[in-house]
């Protein structure tokens, strides 16, 4: 009967140190590393950098229902006019200026003069759900799924004409999910491995 109750003991330990004893990930490093990776960078209302002032027609501009929701939330000015056309008289369009609100949301952009962008929180990671090392036998890259949300909305990026305007800030503002390849550098850190570009 001892026997037994030592075998049972020692196939318990086994089983609670096979369990137990895997190597955990280090969540905090993959984190910070992820998180670095994101540093500088923010979610911006359109993809590229537009100029303003800005004249569009409002009846037929695309640019014109979001400068119309960026009106609405106190960052442009909008202004009717008419333009004068060639040998058919005139046409009613709308000018769009930053507001006092919109210049201190105006990211611009340091390589084209009188462009820029309305940009919006910065990226952080709120955890890993789960990290699979690309060689387990050694175990200095890894594949990591996370989830990550974006912090610092302003009140502007959350009217709901702006949500409705712009679908990537509606989408910001819940937690996302993503992937990243990590790998070890010489220091023990961990760094984001940059994707491959398609060549």
């Amino acid at each position: 009967m001892r026997e037994r109750i030592a075998l049972a003991l020692v196939l318990t330990g086994l089983f609670a140190c096979a369990t137990g004893c895997k190597k955990q990930v280090d969540q905090a490093g993959f984190k910070s590393a992820i998180n670095k990776s994101f540093a500088g960078r923010h979610e911006c209302v359109w993809p590229e950098p537009i100029k303003l002032p800005a004249q569009a027609d409002p009846s037929k501009d695309e640019n014109t229902r979001d400068y119309d929701a960026l009106t609405d939330a106190g960052l442009l000015i909008r202004r009717s006019a008419e333009k004068k056309r060639f040998l058919v008289g005139s046409k009613q369009i709308n000018n769009y200026d930053l507001s006092d609100k919109g210049h201190p949301a105006w990211t611009p952009d340091p390589n084209q003069p009188g462009y820029g962008n309305f940009c919006f929180g910065h990226f952080n990671v709120t955890a890993i759900d789960n990290a699979t090392p690309n060689d387990p036998s050694n175990p200095t890259q890894y594949t990591v799924n996370y989830r990550y949300e974006v912090e610092g909305i302003p009140d502007w990026a959350r009217t709901p004409e702006s949500m409705r305007t712009f679908p990537k800030i509606a989408a910001d503002t819940s937690i996302q999910s993503a992937t990243a390849a990590l790998v070890k550098g010489t220091n023990g850190g961990w760094a984001v491995v940059p994707p491959q570009s398609a060549q």
